[in-house]
């Protein structure tokens, strides 16, 4: 052999042994315990969070439990959440489906305040918490924690938008199980598909729309223009009569306010046990909704509750969108079969696999659910 073909066979072994390392060396890194990789959360703070991560625990921002569980198909990485999140697990699909989650914690948090001592006994890898509470991640970045902000608003309370940059987050964070894509390109075509129909309503044919949020004797409260109310109403072509009211999230209201917007259609949010017999029947307080257009026509609805409250962002918002609009224009969406368009939904974009029975039991939720506490 002479010696430029031996130098050159040197070379390519020298090339290929060094390939060999660099892939022993990566996959090495990517299975270390110890190696991190930086994301940026909602609050535009970098996070230092492991590649491996197997505890985690969701302080003050309710839906994400379900939405993580969804985005694995498991509740095992779920050692922690609040109380609020726990109650809609237990009276809704996601307990049934997952019940691993129910051994979760939730002693550590109470509304917003968090236990650091009791936090830390459940190990975690990463916490999340809301945006809107950043005392709460300094707190938590001072304890030791990978604490990750997640925001409900910083989009406008637009519930498409907000569950795809979830997606989107969480894909960062667990690239293994990435799914923003598929989320992204489903939601915004449901989110179409709707628009498509209800664009050339007649603004004098458009529904207008009360959300019950919370409801009790002494207390009644509804979406403004700045809560996921007003979102909703305008994704499906309807009127918020509430939206001259500019507080931010949810705002009190009184009932001489209703009988002055008359709405024609009513939803129910699955943050009070109300149920639209408890308005058909005036069953709460000294309140009397006879008179109210919606009750007349016996178009009250309580909203899905199937991860979550469907009220919220969360895995379940592109199909309440759908129902919300079906609901609101049957004549428009006749040819929508809501149970298949679940069960396809859950299948094609998480894998998860649902039966009819348990799709319609997302638009039956059981009125428990909403004796919460935020």
């Amino acid at each position: 052999m002479n010696i430029k073909r031996f130098l050159s066979l040197m070379l390519a072994v020298c090339m290929l042994l060094c390939a060999f390392a660099f892939v022993g060396c990566s996959e090495g890194k990517k299975n270390d315990p110890t190696a991190t990789h930086t994301v940026v959360d909602h609050n535009d703070n970098r996070v230092e969070v492991p590649n491996t991560v197997e505890r985690i625990v969701v302080c003050d921002i309710f839906p994400l439990p379900s939405v993580l569980t969804v985005f694995f198909d498991s509740a095992e990485k779920i050692v922690g959440m609040a109380p609020a999140s726990m109650l809609a697990a237990k009276n809704g699909l996601l307990g049934e489906l997952y019940p691993e989650i129910l051994n979760a914690e939730t002693g550590f948090i109470d509304g917003s305040s968090v236990n650091i001592e009791e936090l830390m006994k459940l190990d975690p890898d990463v916490v999340f918490y809301s945006a809107s509470s950043p005392e709460l991640g300094e707190q938590l970045r001072a304890a030791g924690f990978a604490a990750i902000a997640v925001s409900v608003n910083k989009w406008d309370y637009n519930a498409i938008e907000t569950l795809n940059h979830w997606i989107e987050l969480f894909s960062e964070i667990f690239p293994a199980n990435a799914k923003a894509d598929k989320v992204k390109t489903y939601s915004e075509d449901m989110y179409k598909l709707v628009q498509d129909r209800v664009k050339d309503i007649p603004e004098e044919e458009r529904e207008r729309v009360f959300f019950l949020f919370q409801y009790s004797e002494t207390n009644m409260l509804t979406s403004g223009r700045k809560f996921f109310g007003e979102w909703w109403a305008e994704a499906i072509g309807a009127v918020n009569v509430a939206n001259e009211l500019a507080t931010d999230n949810s705002v009190a209201v009184n009932m001489e306010q209703v009988y002055a917007w008359d709405p024609s259609l009513i939803f129910i949010t699955n943050f009070t046990t109300a149920v639209p017999d408890t308005l058909y029947n005036n069953e709460v307080g000294n309140y009397d909704w006879s008179e109210i257009d919606a009750v007349k026509q016996q178009r009250v609805y309580k909203m899905p509750l199937g991860m979550y409250r469907s009220y919220t962002p969360g895995a379940d918002t592109p199909i309440t969108l759908l129902w919300l609009a079906k609901t609101a224009y049957p004549e428009y969406f006749e040819d929508i079969d809501i149970i298949e368009r679940t069960v396809d939904y859950y299948r094609d974009v998480f894998g998860v696999t649902l039966t009819p029975e348990q799709a319609e039991s997302i638009f039956a939720p059981a009125a428990d659910a909403g004796n919460v506490k935020l």
